[in-house]
C-alpha cells in the first residue's frame, strides 16, 4: 500500500480550503515545502532534438519560454482550475490582462459582442472603444434582465460579457440564463467573477465559458502585487487564450505567481473572515438615517435577492452604500473614517472605500453613471480582516459627520 491509493490523493476530491494549500504543486529532486520559485527567462534541452520536439508541442509539459511557459506561474494556473472547477487556466500580468485577452481572443472583425452595461470602468472601455477599433460591433444592456440579451443578439454576435455582482452597484445577471440565450445563438459566455469570488459563485457549472479574475484582489489580498487569470476548457485556453498571450505577451511574473500561491494558502480564511464582517457591516447600516440604500447581495433588501441566494453561495465581500447628500455626503464620511482606508482597490486584508463616480468609473459620462446606479452619494465599501465592530464603529462615526 501507498499513499497513491489514498483517495485523497487525487486532489479533485479535497476541499477547497485544502486544494488551496496543496493544489497544482510541484516539487524539484531538493523537496522543498514552499513552493519553487522559477526566477528564469529561457530554458536549456538536452539536444537539438529535443528542442524541435518542444518547439512541436510533442513534448507535455515542456517549457521554452516564460513569456508563456514557467513552472511557478503553470502552478499558480493549476491551482487556481482545481479551484474553480476548470479544465484549465492563463496566467496574466493584470486582471485588466485577462479581461481584455478572454474578451479579444474570442473575437475577429466583423464580429459583435453584446455586454452587460453595469461594468467596471476598464471592462467597459474594452467593449465599447477597443473592439471597435478591430472591427468589432458592440451592444450593452441592462443585465438585469435575461430578456435583453436575447434581444440585442445577431447572427454574427460571438461574445456575450458580464460581471455579476457588478463592480460597483453590486447588480446581478443571472448567469444560467444568459448562458443559454448566448450558446443559442453560438456565441460565448464570459464571466468577470471577480466580486463574488470562486468560492461562492462557479459561472462554468452555471453555463459559462471562460471566467476571468482580477488576482489582485482577494487571491493576493494583501496589496502586494498585481495578477490575473482566465479560467475554461483546455480547447480555449490552449487555443485561442494561449496564442493571444503568447504573441501579445502580457506576462505574469514568476514571482507574482509565487506571492499569489502564498495568498491562496490563506485565501479560502480570509474570505469567509471578511465576508462574515460584511454582512455585519451590511445589517448594520441598513435602514441608517443617513443612507439612501445599503446594496448587499445577501441581505433581504436586495432587489435581487432570490436570484443572489440561488447563485451565490454567500454574498461576498463587497457592499455599496448610498449615502444622503450626494458626493459631499460621500465624502465627508469617507474624510472621517479613521480605521476604513480611501483606496480603489478591493479584496484587501485593509478596509478599503472608494467613491466610484470619482475614481473607478469618471471616464463614463454622467448620463451612463446615472443610468448603471453610479450615483453621486454611492461610496462602494470593500470590507477587510478588521473587528466588524471596529469597521461599524468607524462607519457610524463618519455618519454622524454627514
Amino acid at each position: 500500500m501507498s499513499k497513491t491509493n489514498n483517495p485523497l490523493h487525487d486532489p479533485q476530491k479535497l476541499s477547497p480550503a485544502t486544494q488551496m494549500v496543496h493544489g497544482g504543486g510541484m516539487r524539484t529532486p531538493f523537496n522543498e515545502t514552499s513552493e519553487a520559485l522559477f526566477l528564469n527567462s529561457g530554458y536549456t534541452y538536452p539536444s537539438s532534438e529535443h528542442a524541435e520536439l518542444l518547439f512541436q508541442n510533442k513534448i507535455p509539459g515542456g517549457h521554452n519560454y516564460s513569456r508563456f511557459a514557467n513552472p511557478t506561474v503553470d502552478m499558480f494556473e493549476d491551482r487556481m482550475a482545481l479551484l474553480e472547477g476548470a479544465e484549465a487556466g492563463k496566467a496574466f500580468a493584470s486582471g485588466m490582462a485577462a479581461v481584455t485577452n478572454a474578451v479579444m481572443s474570442q473575437l475577429r472583425a466583423g464580429d459583435h459582442i453584446v455586454a452587460a452595461q453595469a461594468l467596471f470602468g476598464g471592462c467597459r472601455y474594452v467593449v465599447e472603444d477597443y473592439a471597435p477599433r478591430f472591427g468589432v460591433q458592440s451592444t450593452l444592456v441592462d443585465g438585469r434582465d435575461p430578456e435583453n440579451f436575447a434581444r440585442a443578439m445577431r447572427p454574427n454576435t460571438k461574445v456575450v460579457f458580464i460581471e455579476t455582482p457588478t463592480n460597483p452597484t453590486l447588480g446581478l445577471v443571472d448567469i444560467r440564463a444568459v448562458a443559454e440565450i448566448a450558446h443559442a445563438h453560438g456565441a460565448k459566455l464570459i464571466v468577470d467573477n471577480v466580486f463574488s469570488t470562486a468560492l461562492y459563485q462557479k459561472p462554468l457549472e452555471l453555463g459559462a465559458d471562460l471566467v476571468t479574475y482580477s488576482a489582485t484582489k482577494h487571491i493576493d489580498g494583501q496589496g502586494r502585487v498585481l495578477g490575473g487569470i482566465v479560467l475554461g476548457s483546455k480547447e480555449l485556453i490552449e487555443g485561442d487564450v494561449h496564442t493571444f498571450l503568447r504573441q501579445t505577451g502580457a506576462t505574469l511574473s514568476a514571482f507574482n505567481a509565487w506571492v499569489l500561491l502564498k495568498g491562496l494558502e490563506s485565501y479560502a480564511l480570509r474570505v469567509e473572515r471578511m465576508t462574515d464582517s460584511a454582512e455585519k457591516v451590511a445589517a448594520a447600516l441598513a435602514g441608517h438615517p443617513k443612507v439612501e440604500r445599503v446594496i448587499y447581495p445577501h441581505h433581504p433588501s436586495h432587489p435581487q435577492y432570490e436570484l443572489a441566494k440561488r447563485q451565490m453561495k454567500r454574498g461576498s465581500t463587497l457592499l455599496a452604500i448610498d449615502v444622503k447628500n450626494g458626493q459631499q455626503g460621500a465624502f465627508t464620511l469617507s474624510d472621517n473614517l479613521a480605521v476604513i482606508l480611501i483606496s480603489n482597490n478591493l479584496g484587501d486584508a485593509k478596509s478599503l472605500i472608494t467613491h466610484p463616480r470619482t475614481t473607478t468609473h469618471a471616464r463614463l459620462s454622467e448620463e451612463v453613471r446615472l443610468e448603471t446606479g453610479v450615483t453621486p452619494g454611492l461610496l462602494r465599501l470593500s470590507v477587510g480582516l478588521e473587528d466588524p465592530d471596529d469597521l461599524i464603529a468607524d462607519l457610524m462615526y463618519g455618519l454622524d459627520q454627514v
